[in-house]
């Protein structure tokens, strides 16, 4: 008997992917979608082998399509009976230092990473309040917690906007929904790919997403992942001056 269903986007590869592996292990039904519907396949034909009682659909999703969003969330809606748990995941981290000729990056990455979890947790939330229950997750990272440089600068923007998103829900005290933010830190994915290897603090996909698990089954309210060092490492850079953050992050 399935434990409940989760719509997770950004599902054809990185944490997404990994967060459908490890929610089929604990036996959820998942709604799972991306642009790339072939790589959702073959994710799903793995997740079918490992796990056959696991019920599996795909849809095809750009969130940075508002219309597209909605239409989605609510098929999949329809499709289950319902939805228990959304997970807005979705990202992009394409970036460059202001005033150096790449506002189109930038751009790509505030439309998709900020519009696109304002369009997601719209359409998650009229799902929720029609049904009365419902557990929102949102995706953040570490580099919500301070402004940052150079290429990270939108990014680390866009993810407090989605931090703030979850905060502002939470304050609205919507009966039966539960909100949750998720800070990760370093977990190696396909959108990190290209840093060094040795950067401090990764640790491997699936340890990584491991604690993000953990963390949502729990229903935390603000969880940093994994624990250590993020934790401490959270509380110093919310206290420490600007450029002592810079060197630790």
């Amino acid at each position: 008997m399935s434990k409940g269903t989760i719509l997770i986007t950004g599902a054809s590869a990185g944490l997404g992917a990994e967060m459908a592996r490890q929610f089929a292990a604990l036996g959820y039904d998942l709604g799972l979608c991306a642009r790339r519907v072939d790589r959702m396949e073959a994710l799903r034909d793995e997740i079918a082998a490992d796990h056959p009682g696991c019920r599996i659909e795909l849809r095809a999703l750009d969130v940075t399509d508002g219309d597209a969003v909605f239409a989605v969330f609510g098929d999949l809606a329809a499709a289950f009976g319902g939805m228990d748990r959304v997970i807005v995941n979705a990202g992009l981290g394409k970036g460059a230092a202001l005033g150096t000729g790449r506002h189109d990056a930038n751009r790509q990455t505030a439309a998709t990473n900020f519009m696109g979890a304002l369009a997601q947790s719209e359409a998650a939330m009229e799902i929720f309040r029609a049904q009365g229950r419902g557990h929102l997750v949102l995706i953040s990272s570490m580099s919500a917690l301070r402004g940052m440089r150079r290429a990270m600068t939108v990014y680390a923007a866009t993810k407090a906007g989605v931090a703030a998103l979850a905060e502002g829900l939470r304050a609205e005290r919507v009966p039966g929904l539960d909100v949750s933010v998720i800070h990760p830190g370093y977990i190696r994915s396909e959108m990190n790919e290209h840093v060094r290897q040795r950067t401090r603090f990764m640790v491997d996909t699936a340890s990584g997403v491991r604690s993000m698990v953990a963390a949502i089954e729990r229903r935390r309210v603000r969880a940093y992942v994994p624990a250590w060092p993020w934790v401490p490492l959270g509380f110093a850079m919310r206290v420490l001056p600007l450029w002592v953050v810079s060197k630790l992050t």
